[in-house]
């Protein structure tokens, strides 16, 4: 499977990396939390190339992550902000902080901590269940199937073929999902 093609699997992380997984993304819709709008502004911050800047700004914008909005009509000007797609990444970018400040420090602390403005205090980010509230730990949750992924599952049985691997099940459900899709079209 060829990267560009990595939006096309039955995978939700997949489908994310599609987007948000190329060099400089992240660090971009960082600076984008932290208040950075403007071309200039991020490429300071960030030392990337204009050329490599305006091409990952262009995806996010066109992914809907970012919006353009015109600050100056002449020449037209444009600043960048995060769409309530984007804003939804907030808890992505505090867990990926979190897991670098506990795993990359190099015993130097986290480079910076986070305030909650309604209480004042320092916080951490914390994985819950939307249910019961109790902490998720990986040993505690488990993936299932979903929608795409059942069908197909209950195509091969139905046919008496064998499961692929589950490396090859996300792409194989895909196909299978498109092609099901254009027959009934």
């Amino acid at each position: 499977m060829k990267w560009d093609d990595i939006d096309q699997q039955v995978c939700s992380v997949a489908r994310a990396l599609s987007v948000l997984g190329e060099r400089w993304t992240l660090l971009i819709i960082r600076d984008a939390f932290r208040g950075t709008r403007r071309f200039d502004d991020f490429q300071r911050s960030l030392g990337v190339t204009r050329h490599r800047l305006s091409e990952r700004l262009g995806k996010l914008v066109d992914e809907g992550v970012l919006t353009r909005v015109a600050y100056m009509d002449r020449p037209t000007r444009y600043e960048y902000r995060l769409t309530r797609k984007g804003l939804a990444l907030y808890p992505v970018l505090m867990t990926l902080s979190q897991w670098g400040d506990d795993w990359m420090d190099d015993g130097n602390g986290p480079p910076q901590r986070y305030r909650h403005s309604l209480c004042g205090k320092q916080t951490r980010a914390v994985l819950s269940c939307d249910e019961c509230g109790a902490p998720l730990r990986p040993e505690e949750v488990s993936a299932q199937a979903g929608e795409v992924l059942s069908a197909y599952v209950a195509h091969l049985n139905a046919r008496g073929e064998p499961l692929p691997s589950e490396g090859e099940l996300a792409r194989e459900a895909a196909q299978y999902w498109r092609e099901s899709r254009s027959d009934q079209a």
